[in-house]
């Protein structure tokens, strides 16, 4: 069956078997796991993630898929035609112990399904095909030009791996970029924040103005407080934002 691409819904298919079967082997589950496909499209990765016998639910924008997919449907395995976005995640139809999930998705996206699937408590890993370039910036180091205030959003809930790159030509239609495969493990400890909205207020504002000093970019914050903690470990008070690391945005944020 040759259904082509949407262009509007972002679709370029994953044709290397290879790859395919490195992203299902991305994980490790039991069969009393649960594994939510975001976007299984013709289902080329969906057949190697029936084979691990844990409850699998496919979630396909893009019912010209149905035919193709309705193979895969059985008492472990359901194909929902819905918006992931949309879905309500407590009615699911699996009695599970812990929620893994694998997606190719477009970059206008992601970021959206990782804030839909961040609370959920029973979330371990998280497997994302997405531009490299998007991957590279969810697994950005402090002093480089890719850490912005996403990353460090991300890295408080997650330890983020850089997993493989995935060539352009992998795909059909080729995308105009390379992709990369990266994996998100749900941190079983993170360091307690007071309010998380004072956190995630504090990351978005040090990153306002790229070229500006953390100073220019907080003028609005309690300086005397902030700059109490960038002394504390000989910090010059004309620190850029991309400049601190995950724990002293913590420290920080605990301290105003």
């Amino acid at each position: 069956m040759n259904i082509k691409a949407k262009k509007s819904l972002g679709q370029n298919f994953l044709n290397n078997e290879q790859i395919l079967k490195d992203i299902a082997n991305s994980i490790t589950t039991s069969e009393n796991d649960l594994i939510i496909e975001i976007g299984p499209g013709k289902g080329a990765l969906t057949k190697y993630l029936t084979q691990k016998n844990a409850y699998l639910i496919c979630y396909e924008i893009d019912t010209r898929f149905k035919d193709l997919l309705s193979i895969y449907e059985n008492s472990k395995t359901k194909i929902i035609y819905q918006d992931f976005l949309k879905s309500n995640l407590e009615d699911i139809p699996f009695n599970y112990q812990n929620l893994y999930v694998i997606a190719n998705i477009p970059y206008y996206i992601t970021t959206p399904i990782i804030k839909h699937l961040i609370n959920n408590d029973k979330l371990k890993e998280m497997t994302l095909l997405v531009q490299k370039e998007v991957a590279e910036r969810f697994t950005a180091k402090p002093n480089t030009k890719d850490y912005n205030s996403l990353t460090i959003y991300l890295n408080y809930y997650f330890n983020i791996e850089y997993l493989f790159t995935v060539p352009k030509n992998n795909f059909t239609p080729a995308p105009k970029v390379d992709s990369a495969t990266i994996k998100f493990t749900k941190k079983e400890k993170r360091i307690p924040l007071k309010n998380e909205s004072i956190f995630f207020n504090l990351i978005r504002d040090s990153f306002k103005m790229k070229r500006k000093t953390l100073k220019n970019n907080l003028s609005n914050y309690n300086w005397p407080k902030i700059n109490a903690v960038l002394s504390k470990y000989n910090i010059h008070e004309n620190i850029r934002g991309e400049q601190l690391s995950l724990e002293l945005f913590i420290e920080i944020a605990n301290n105003l």
